[in-house]
């Protein structure tokens, strides 16, 4: 029987909902009540290094992640890694995680959508099947995978869509990396190798930016007086921004900071593709560079490594524009 290392971090898995309808958070994750069931599939370790909702998840916390991971691979005791934890940030965390680990063994994050105690609860069902995903021996070398309503997505492509859907995570553009049946787990691909950077800077300042109709210069001009070490902005459609804010974009440029843009819209690439003012041709001229297809959230914490690494404006590019 294979060995596993679970690692609880808090989020709605781990919440109940109390007479009022509110969720709140439990001392002890209620997942782990059912040994009888978990212990058919795998023999498991559950550590608790900290219990936080998801939207107090911050790069100190999965640095720690990180950490735990790294001294588990340097023992070579467990066979994989499942990671339980709320879904508002859990495709941040999911990434970071990939951008910074290069281990063969497999690492599943889940969580759930509602709380353990109500109607239709799917925390412990993403639980054992986050389990059989992380127990399966076509799992090595995928990276880290997100485990949710049977299927598994690439840390790198999924997102969370829906606010309280149990079927929230997708994968735009790419679809499920694999399905998990009543019977066994099925990969359909496998996701591109890509350059693993281990260090992680959490002091740099590094702004998300959405884009809009008629979008002024002092968001941009605000972030350049500020110094901070980078921005991602979120562009109108295939990469392109109003020219009222150009003046603010301009400024960034001049004060070395580098700007990489993504699509606010939920599918397709960016590309340096409209040359009229403020179209993505120009601004590739000017020196932005286009993401391959990540989102706003994702590309920021691709810079933070990026940055933390000390990659120059080429490498830079490079990096950002290298498949998903």
């Amino acid at each position: 029987m294979k060995k596993l290392l679970v690692i609880h971090t808090g989020g709605t898995i781990s919440m109940s909902q109390d007479e009022s309808n509110k969720v709140v958070t439990n001392t002890d994750n209620p997942i782990s009540n059912h040994q009888n069931i978990i212990k058919k599939y795998a023999d498991v370790t559950e550590i608790t290094p900290f219990n936080v909702p998801s939207p107090h998840m911050n790069i100190k916390y999965v640095e720690e992640l990180k950490q735990i991971i790294i001294k588990s691979e340097k023992e070579n005791y467990y066979d994989g890694y499942v990671i339980t934890h709320g879904t508002d940030t859990l495709e941040e965390t999911a990434y970071l995680l990939d951008l910074t680990l290069n281990i063969s063994k497999p690492i599943a994050i889940t969580g759930a959508m509602r709380s353990s105690n109500e109607i239709g609860a799917d925390g412990l069902y993403n639980f054992l099947s986050a389990i059989r995903v992380a127990i399966s021996d076509e799992a090595m070398n995928m990276g880290v995978m997100v485990v949710f309503n049977d299927e598994i997505h690439t840390a790198r492509n999924v997102t969370k869509t829906h606010t309280s859907n149990t079927n929230t995570f997708q994968s735009p553009n790419h679809g499920p990396l694999g399905v998990i049946t009543k019977q066994s787990v099925q990969f359909h691909h496998r996701p591109f190798e890509h350059l693993v950077l281990t260090e992680i800077n959490q002091n740099l300042n590094i702004p998300l930016v959405k884009s809009y109709m008629g979008m002024k210069s002092d968001v941009l001009t605000f972030h350049s007086d500020n110094r901070v070490d980078g921005i991602i902005i979120e562009a109108l459609g295939q990469g392109n921004l109003p020219p009222t804010c150009l003046e603010g974009l301009n400024q960034c440029l001049r004060n070395n900071i580098p700007i990489i843009l993504v699509s606010r819209s939920f599918n397709g690439i960016v590309g340096p593709i409209y040359a009229y003012e403020g179209g993505g041709a120009t601004l590739e001229e000017k020196g932005v560079i286009f993401s391959n297809g990540l989102n706003g959230q994702k590309a920021r914490l691709k810079l933070l490594i990026g940055l933390s690494n000390h990659l120059n404006d080429e490498q830079l590019k490079k990096y950002f524009e290298a498949p998903l």
